[in-house]
């Protein structure tokens, strides 16, 4: 173990290149020497951390007495536990260890707003001291750009996610424990030592005494003594203290379990939680629980040990972390924060797939589970404990690479397409955004688009108005069609309405193919069209966002819910104009967010891509159909004006531009080394596999 601490402490030297260093290495030479745009990029990452900061303290303090720290109001308020007589665990709102109760009381001789502020600041510093210490104990050798950019990314990650925000909201202990634990692997040298603040932690947050245990197996015996002693100690202190206090704690509530939140509830991302909301209970719960937790402890603490003497200590402090996640009767939300150190393991051998498992880690740690998947039967157990599956998976399942893997340091190099000069000598604006030949990670690609949407639905949602600011702006496009003479929209949803079939087609039509055929065209260039899909799926997200911006900008009331103007919404029924809520779908969509229309733009898109990329004459002559059938329906249906259009096929053109100015021409040519068929079209890679080039199909020259 004195080795793996030495490598992981950064004592190790640098490669002989230089191209390599350690934490310890990264000082004020290491700036100097730096590329000037990683320092713009430290600056900025740095700034960013400020600027969270600052949020985190104004959203904490700007909050009334009663609404903000809440647990810690519960705890130390002047009605909190800490001040009444009899049990802690009576009134059911202290969840902590008695010695966690025995360390909080003196707080309640200090003011509460100067203990509020305190308190956040507190716990700012120690998340701050948390990422500097985790930056230390990055397995060397480490980059000289990772060394530089490690500490800002490591705080901003740590401030944004799930558990950091939670603590600081409730004002919770729980950033202590970890922060404990990362002080007695990395950075003190003693033997006894580590073991006192590792059994402190323990005594605070029970599951951190398996970090005994990993010292145990790892060979450091003495540590691992200490640190059951002091825990011991601690535990037999409160004992003293509060005898009544830690019955119930530690044989009533069996170490906790069941204060608090229900544990069935989905805040408990434990194996006892998923198993009851699986429906589980009584004996037959317990033992599968027992069974489990016990099969997770010996898998995870192997791993653990196994990637403690590869030299990734941090890693192994990690996997412990998610072991103790997942069998403790209960793991709130503030108590995964062991999860998100996780991240620090390197998966796959190709350098395309290996920010899958950060990604995946980060997204899970920052984001509510409902961002993640969608509200569907089959994937609600995945949902509710997503953070569970991802605790589970490092600490017993996701393949880490040991660091003699030859793809340690050099994965497989991403395969990418030599691009064609663009017209302009400014294109691309971004050189880096290379067009991948190979197909994106399905697995994280799926994740990214339903995070996108859901973003999108908040945004578009959020984007709300006065119904007279929307009803204005419809007046306006009104009064703009009618000097342009193309007010149709009435004659047409009057027409479409005496004629049953085609009503029936348009409405059908409104309602299906909105989502249907972007995202059919998504998956088959998928499969069949790696590059291109990248191209598409950057343009159609564009001109996603910048719909979003107009939405915001100008919300506008669609014929239907203009008063007066004698539209017929055929596709929602008839909408009370006298209710303020317009019935029932307003609970649902922002009914204003009209200009642009993206029923019109998505169709748009998928009438381009589909005439740009497909082989045959009748394919192409089919997709442009779709934009004819949507803005038929659109009008037809009462549900935009003509002028809405317009603006949905003004973001679509913005999409194809931003695409073209920030990555260069859609057309590519293969380089040397992309299957050796040079000459060929990068963007055209048939059914074959990734990256391989097959002839082009006549017609798709653009």
């Amino acid at each position: 173990m004195t080795d793996v601490e030495r490598s992981v402490r950064g004592d190790a030297a640098a490669d002989p290149g230089g191209r390599v260093l350690c934490p310890d290495q990264a000082g004020p030479g290491l700036i100097r020497t730096q590329d000037p745009r990683a320092a713009v990029a430290r600056a900025v990452l740095w700034l960013l951390v400020g600027v969270l900061t600052v949020r985190q303290v104004a959203l904490v303090l700007r909050r009334p007495p009663g609404e903000r720290l809440i647990d810690l109001e519960t705890w130390t308020g002047a009605t909190g536990v800490l001040h009444m007589a009899g049990s802690l665990y009576d009134p059911g709102r202290f969840t902590g260890t008695p010695f966690a109760g025995l360390v909080l009381k003196p707080l309640t001789r200090s003011a509460e707003q100067t203990l509020g502020v305190m308190w956040t600041f507190g716990s700012l510093l120690l998340v701050v001291g948390l990422g500097f210490v985790a930056v230390r104990a990055l397995p060397a050798p480490v980059s000289r750009r990772t060394a530089f950019l490690a500490a800002p990314v490591a705080i901003t990650l740590l401030m944004v996610s799930l558990p950091v925000r939670n603590t600081l909201h409730l004002g919770q202990t729980s950033i202590l424990p970890v922060l404990l634990v990362l002080l007695a692997c990395f950075a003190l040298r003693s033997e006894r030592l580590p073991g006192v603040l590792t059994g402190i932690a323990a005594a605070l947050q029970p599951a951190a005494l398996l970090f005994a245990v990993l010292f145990w197996i790892t060979g450091r015996r003495r540590a691992a003594a200490s640190g059951g002693a002091t825990f011991a100690a601690c535990t037999a202190l409160a004992w003293l203290v509060m005898p009544r206090d830690s019955w119930a704690y530690w044989v009533h509530h069996f170490a906790g379990a069941g204060l608090g939140e229900r544990p069935d509830s989905l805040a408990n991302q434990s194996l006892h939680g998923a198993l009851l909301r699986f429906g589980l209970e009584g004996p037959l719960e317990i033992a599968l629980f027992l069974a489990l937790a016990a099969v997770v402890v010996v898998l995870g603490l192997r791993r653990a040990a196994r990637y403690a003497r590869d030299g990734q200590l941090l890693l192994a402090v990690a996997v412990t972390g998610c072991v103790a996640v997942a069998v403790s009767p209960t793991a709130w939300q503030h108590q995964l924060l062991w999860v998100l150190l996780a991240v620090v393991g390197r998966v796959g051998t190709r350098a395309s797939d290996r920010l899958v498992w950060p990604a995946v880690v980060v997204l899970v740690l920052t984001l509510p589970g409902k961002m993640l998947l969608p509200n569907v039967g089959v994937v609600l157990p995945v949902r509710d404990n997503a953070l569970l599956v991802v605790a589970l998976g490092a600490a017993c399942a996701v393949p880490f690479l040991s660091r003699a893997s030859p793809h340690w340091q050099r994965p497989v190099p991403t395969d990418y397409a030599k691009p064609v000069p663009a017209r302009y000598a400014w294109v691309p604006l971004l050189p880096f955004w290379r067009r991948v030949l190979s197909r994106p990670n399905l697995l994280l690609e799926l994740l990214l688009i339903r995070v996108v949407y859901s973003a999108y639905a908040k945004v578009r949602l959020a984007a709300t108005a006065g119904r007279s600011t929307a009803e204005e702006h419809g007046r306006q496009i009104h009064s703009a069609e009618q000097w342009l003479h193309i007010d149709i929209e009435h004659r047409v949803n009057h027409t479409v309405v005496g004629i049953p079939w085609l009503r029936e087609f348009f409405d059908y039509y409104y309602s299906t193919f909105h989502f249907i055929v972007p995202l059919a065209i998504l998956g088959v260039l998928y499969v069949r069209r790696p590059p291109d899909y990248r191209w598409a799926r950057s343009t159609i997200g564009f001109a996603t966002v910048l719909a979003l911006v107009g939405f915001w900008l100008y919300p506008l009331a669609p014929p239907r819910l203009m008063p007066g103007l004698g539209f017929i919404d055929t596709v929602h029924g008839v909408q009370d104009l006298e209710s303020p809520d317009f019935g029932a779908l307003t609970a649902v969509t922002n009914q204003y967010a009209a200009m642009p229309s993206l029923h019109f733009g998505w169709s748009l898109w998928c009438g381009v891509v589909i005439a740009l990329l497909a082989p045959k004459v009748w394919m192409k002559a089919l997709g442009l159909l779709h934009p004819l059938f949507t803005v038929s329906a659109i009008v037809a249906t009462g549900n935009h004006w003509v002028l809405d259009a317009v603006g949905g096929a003004a973001v679509v053109v913005a999409g194809f531009g931003l695409a073209y100015a920030l990555s260069g021409p859609r057309r590519l040519r293969t380089g040397a080394g992309t299957a050796g068929r040079p000459g060929r079209e990068a963007g055209d890679t048939g059914g074959g596999a990734a990256g391989e080039p097959v002839p082009e199909p006549a017609g798709t020259k653009a």
